[in-house]
């Protein structure tokens, strides 16, 4: 059996099957885990398992995407039961998972959420070295930026969702105390990029708070000043449309939405836990809100 789970964990089906190896090649072991038991007792059996799962995060069926890899990925990470060879080689399909071509539009988001709690595993024990967790943050960022899928959830289908899911790695990333300031910033370059999204998609399914949670994280780092923050929200205010407001325009008048709802969420946010580190972005936040058109 092991020898079967290394051989599906080796390969990286192409993103456009269908099919999760592991659940026609093990379905008894499939079976266990979509019924979330995902108490493998058997040390050994974990890397091989987690590795076959990887594939069946493409999958069309919600069941088996969300509720059963993902799910149990998260459950062992979450547990500290992956050793670090593992969680590195979970990264490496991963990273090279992002590169495939799924016209579906699963693979993307839920392999970032993957990687999000890959990311999650360092911040609490740290175990990538300074170039490792450099190359996540611009694997993470970039993702983020070329994200053109804004579908959410589709009834039978289950979520896609990828702003969201791409800002929760970033959020796992934000939350990193060894971050430094250039990769903070890069991090916030991405978001900036999907607030006010070139294709003027209005968001309606929860994005602007999953784009605000990473921001606030990075505040605490208290790495920015003010005026820094006031830099950064004029630069997304700037995507609205240079030749001023178009109240008869609905691409503008969604991008304006956008940027608004994003801020109004960061102000909320803050009132609602207030913290001294977070006291600058506040103030730029209801600067840029004043400034609306």
């Amino acid at each position: 059996m092991r020898s079967v789970l290394l051989s599906l964990g080796l390969c990286l089906a192409p993103a456009t099957v269908a099919a999760c190896p592991l659940a026609t090649n093990d379905p008894a072991t499939f079976d266990r885990l979509r019924r979330h038991d995902f108490a493998i007792g058997d040390a050994a059996r974990l890397r091989p398992l987690a590795l076959a799962l990887v594939p069946c995060l493409s999958s069309p069926d919600p069941a088996v995407r969300d509720d059963t890899a993902l799910a149990a990925l998260t459950e062992w990470m979450r547990g500290d039961r992956l050793d670090v060879a593992t969680l590195r080689e979970l990264r490496a399909r991963g990273y090279a998972r992002l590169e495939s071509n799924d016209a579906e539009g699963f693979t993307g988001p839920f392999t970032a959420l993957m990687l999000a709690e890959v990311a999650r595993t360092d911040r609490r024990m740290a175990w990538m070295d300074d170039v490792e967790r450099a190359t996540m943050v611009e694997h993470a960022a970039h993702h983020l930026e070329q994200v053109r899928d804004y579908r959410g959830h589709v009834p039978g289908e289950g979520w896609r969702h990828g702003v969201a899911h791409g800002a929760d790695w970033l959020m796992q990333l934000a939350l990193n105390p060894a971050l430094t300031r250039p990769q903070l910033d890069r991090l916030l370059a991405a978001i900036a990029s999907q607030v006010v999204p070139a294709s003027s998609h209005a968001y309606a399914e929860g994005e602007y708070e999953r784009l605000a949670r990473p921001v606030l994280f990075i505040a605490r780092h208290e790495a920015h000043a003010e005026d820094d923050w006031r830099q950064w929200l004029a630069g997304i205010a700037a995507r609205l449309d240079e030749t001023g407001p178009a109240w008869r325009d609905r691409d503008w008048l969604a991008r304006r939405h956008d940027l608004l709802v994003f801020l109004a969420v960061l102000n909320l946010q803050i009132d609602l836990a207030p913290d001294p580190a977070l006291l600058p972005l506040q103030q730029a936040v209801q600067a840029a809100a004043r400034a609306m058109p």
